[in-house]
């Protein structure tokens, strides 16, 4: 991973907006003002869904920051939801190897008119006395992806003023010492960027470190076998296989 962000001398990343939706592999689906629909690897009913969960009910005049933003599903719904600043950044799929390009994020930037920034950051390398702290950070789908969870969610929480959300790959549902699952390259999802699957109890004493004092854990809405979708009991479940993974979303309060 590069420890150094890339910021141009007006410290946004020059945006192309002339690529064809068509030439452009897109993750998050959008539905444009015009009318036109994009289809991605997930859904529109998907992304609202989780949207609905990450935000609640009141962004306006709350600063958010979108780490490993991707096509910018998150960044642009934080804007249409009244956010007074977003920050959308990314490396991984804007920079790095991966089939993800920024083509996405800039084509919806330019469609929408929108005022969201943008910078192309590593998320070790985030610096709250270069960008300031922002009273909302989304870490969604990131934390599985990198090799220092640990480090990741730290430098996550350095940003964060007050309320952080992290969607991600937990494991390991059914111990209750904190811990964290290492997959074999290509073993969770075929992705070989997918390393580390924390259970929950990881997850919240690694937030408590970080300053949290309040922590809420919630099935995602693509996780129905999620345990905490059982019932009472949560991670406790004897049905829950040993080897399960399933995705999780957690709020965390300073």
């Amino acid at each position: 991973m590069k420890n150094e962000p890339i910021i141009p001398e007006d410290g946004l990343v020059s945006t192309s907006h002339s690529t064809d939706a068509a030439t452009i592999n897109w993750f998050h689906s959008f539905q444009l003002p015009d009318g036109r629909s994009i289809e991605g690897v997930k859904s529109l009913d998907i992304l609202l869904s989780e949207a609905d969960i990450f935000f609640g009910d009141d962004l306006c005049g709350k600063t958010v920051l979108d780490v490993g933003a991707w096509d910018g599903f998150f960044s642009f719904e934080a804007e249409r939801r009244g956010a007074a600043r977003v920050l959308a950044t990314d490396h991984f799929c804007w920079s790095g190897s991966g089939w993800g390009t920024r083509q996405g994020f800039d084509f919806i930037h330019h469609n929408l008119n929108s005022g969201v920034e943008s910078l192309d950051v590593d998320v070790l390398a985030l610096d709250p006395q270069v960008l300031g702290q922002f009273d909302l950070v989304l870490l969604l789908g990131v934390l599985y992806h990198v090799k220092d969870p640990y480090g990741c969610l730290e430098a996550a929480a350095r940003m964060c003023a007050d309320h952080l959300v992290i969607e991600t790959v937990t494991a390991l549902a059914s111990e209750t010492l904190p811990a964290m699952r290492l997959y074999k390259p290509g073993e969770l999802g075929g992705d070989p960027t997918n390393f580390w699957a924390p259970n929950v109890p990881a997850l919240e004493l690694m937030l408590s470190n970080f300053g949290f004092t309040r922590i809420e854990v919630s099935p995602s809405p693509v996780s129905r076998s999620h345990p905490l979708n059982q019932g009472a009991g949560g991670f406790l479940r004897p049905k829950v296989k040993k080897d399960a993974s399933h995705r999780t979303i957690i709020h965390a309060w300073r």
